[in-house]
């Protein structure tokens, strides 16, 4: 029987078949049709791999098949005014990335790697945030807690569409950049993340943001546990915990879910 190659390609017996392609833009695979044929058996995108020093071993990963997740780098982590520093914690520290993924995320595009920028970004109403969520953030039941008006800007804490919950100015998001609201620690909990990374044929995951020890880490161990390959990129992620909270997820992460590289050595992988 003839089987159909890639969509608007021919038949094994060479007769031309005019396919259009159904699936999303950035899709890593998808189908052909026309009005009498549906083609399921295009060919997927070659591999493009690339060597990359890592610990505890290096690793290769395929570009057409790895993303980098970009997380929480946002105003009320990351910037004067924000939440962090209306509750007196010093935010600095949260800002440690930016310097890094300005170098690093302009080549990873023009690698054509998918940036995904995961933000905590709560609807207005709280209506899919129940009391524990809240109490995580707000304990004794006063101050300001999540969707509540920061003093000064008046923006809303980490709430969709607010300056709050906005990726810093220092840090370019691109019409192509994928965008997906977390409401949860972990940006894979009740989010089309793990949609958008299958439709994208996603394997790998380069994950970097804030905090290291947190929102990284618990969206990197839940992204292994889904099976995805995981690599933290350590210099473009960072922490306002103790440094003993950032040694514990660079063990755990090269003992148990992943890998862990930096910014240079990707950077030098992908000039190579």
């Amino acid at each position: 029987m003839a089987k159909a190659g890639k969509a608007g390609g021919k038949t094994k017996a060479g007769k031309a078949r005019t396919l259009k392609p159904l699936g999303a833009k950035l899709a890593g695979y998808k189908w052909g049709a026309s009005a009498k044929h549906v083609d399921m058996a295009t060919s997927p995108m070659p591999v493009r791999a690339l060597d990359v020093r890592a610990a505890p071993q290096n690793v290769t990963i395929d570009l057409n098949r790895t993303a980098i997740i970009v997380i929480d780098m946002q105003n009320d982590f990351c910037a004067k005014g924000g939440w962090v520093d209306h509750l007196g914690a010093d935010y600095t520290p949260d800002r440690a990335p930016i310097k890094p993924l300005q170098k690093l995320l302009p080549v990873l595009r023009g690698a054509g790697v998918p940036v995904i920028w995961v933000n905590w970004g709560n609807r207005p109403d709280l209506a899919n945030m129940p009391p524990n969520q809240i109490h995580l953030y707000k304990p004794s039941g006063t101050g300001i807690g999540l969707g509540e008006p920061l003093p000064g800007s008046g923006a809303h804490v980490l709430e969709k569409d607010s300056w709050a919950a906005a990726v810093v100015d220092e840090l370019e998001q691109k019409p192509g950049d994928i965008k997906v609201d977390k409401y949860r620690i972990s940006g894979f909990w009740d989010t089309p993340l793990d949609s958008i990374l299958r439709n994208l044929d996603i394997r790998s995951i380069l994950f970097a943001g804030v905090n290291t020890d947190q929102c990284v880490l618990h969206s990197l161990t839940d992204a292994n546990f889904l099976g995805y390959g995981c690599v933290l990129v350590e210099d473009c992620c960072a922490t306002t915990s103790p440094d003993f909270c950032t040694q514990a997820t660079v063990w755990n992460v090269k003992k148990c879910f992943g890998f862990v590289t930096d910014s240079k050595k990707l950077l030098k992988a992908l000039a190579g």
